[in-house]
């Protein structure tokens, strides 16, 4: 989960990371009141998690609350790549000396953490790569080890950082590896650290991502989630512990494992291209099983959204026998026709596995209107395709 940069520095104020203190406005009142109980110049930032704010108008200075004010009501609104500002960060306008960049960030393919520094910060740091290649100090972190002030003075050391600030970046890269651990976040950024005309070393921007899978262990996490801005029915999907996301196709689609899922929407795509383009409308991962709770949520979760036109339902018995899953989705679509849920859409049905024919067998003898049952995963979702297609089937 990406937070919005006013979650990031919360958290980093949390492990001690040096920030300057700020407030989220909704409207252009609120902003005048922030700057107000600030002081002085302030700086109004839009709340977006995606970069080029500043280069997109996202971010403007602002002397005393009535510019403030005025500066909020242009930026809320705002479209940025995509994304509707809906609320504004308020803080103050810090004096910049020089400008840094720091982070850590999980290394997937190395299997380790990567530390990554440069005193060229304040721009997208994939831009530093490509320009300035050797500006960008990347240090591997070992996971047991982690960020040691020892550690941190090598990043200090291969970044080429000042001397007068070397000790304060050292502190700051120590305690935002406190972030990245205790909090089960993948990628900590901060961007950028600054270096103000009296000395201090200060976190003006910050991106955290964290690991959902650790959600378990972080109750305060919840409140971070963005529900506004979420899907309704991604929301509704993980209440019932399934793993969902919106796509933009028409064919809705169910499997059990994420493996078989993501084959099922590239099997859909390209079937979907002798229908003039029809695509996956999800992706929707029931997990190992497919109880008749499990398949009812999970058809009642695709069927919930307006743009699929039909669904296919794609599950390997294996955990779970064949015999299992055909009740299951027997008992599913029973479910929602006596809660009226069952629109009109047709449903391709392919199951394989343990008890692949028996399971076959229920499904055929079961007659459900509107339920087609088809032995191939191919032709499966070339039928799912089909029907997705106004007045065809």
């Amino acid at each position: 989960m990406d937070l919005y940069e006013y979650q990031a520095k919360h958290l980093f104020g949390k492990h001690g990371v040096p920030v300057v203190p700020g407030a989220v406005c909704e409207t252009p009142e609120a902003a005048r009141v922030a700057a107000r109980r600030i002081g002085g110049r302030v700086v109004v930032k839009a709340q977006v998690k995606v970069g080029g704010r500043g280069k997109a108008g996202g971010v403007k200075l602002a002397n005393g609350e009535d510019e403030a004010a005025a500066r909020a009501a242009d930026i809320l609104g705002m479209d940025i790549k995509g994304h509707t500002v809906h609320r504004v960060l308020v803080t103050e306008a810090a004096e910049i000396a020089e400008e840094y960049y720091v982070s850590f960030l999980l290394d997937r393919a190395n299997r380790t953490f990567l530390a990554m520094a440069s005193v060229e910060g304040g721009v997208e740091i994939e831009q530093v790569a490509k320009e300035t290649p050797d500006a960008l100090a990347m240090i591997a972190v070992d996971a047991l080890e982690g960020c040691t002030p020892e550690k941190a003075f090598e990043i200090v050391e291969a970044a080429d950082f000042p001397a007068e600030v070397a000790e304060e970046v050292a502190a700051v890269l120590v305690r935002l590896w406190d972030v990245l651990v205790l909090e089960d976040a993948t990628l900590v950024e901060v961007n950028p650290l600054v270096r103000t005309p009296d000395g201090r070393v200060l976190a003006l921007d910050g991106k955290v991502s964290l690991d959902e899978n650790a959600d378990f262990r972080h109750g305060s996490h919840a409140d971070l989630v963005d529900t506004a801005s979420t899907d309704p029915i991604e929301l509704r999907a993980k209440s019932f512990g399934l793993n969902y996301v919106k796509l933009d196709g028409e064919v809705g689609i169910i499997g059990n494992g994420a493996g078989l899922v993501m084959s099922t929407l590239d099997v859909v795509a390209y079937a979907g291209e002798e229908f003039g383009g029809v695509r996956p409308a999800n992706f929707l991962d029931i997990g190992g099983g497919a109880s008749a709770e499990v398949m009812s949520n999970g058809l009642d979760i695709v069927l919930t959204d307006p743009a699929v036109r039909s669904v296919f339902v794609n599950v390997f018995g294996g955990i779970t026998s064949c015999v299992e899953v055909a009740n299951g989705v027997k008992a599913a679509l029973a479910t929602l026709g006596e809660a009226g849920k069952l629109k009109d859409k047709p449903l391709v049905c392919r199951i394989d596995g343990i008890r692949a024919e028996e399971g076959r067998a229920i499904l055929r003898d079961a007659q459900i209107p509107g339920v087609e049952l088809v032995e191939t995963m191919d032709e499966a979702a070339r039928r799912a395709a089909q029907l997705a297609v106004r007045g065809e089937g």
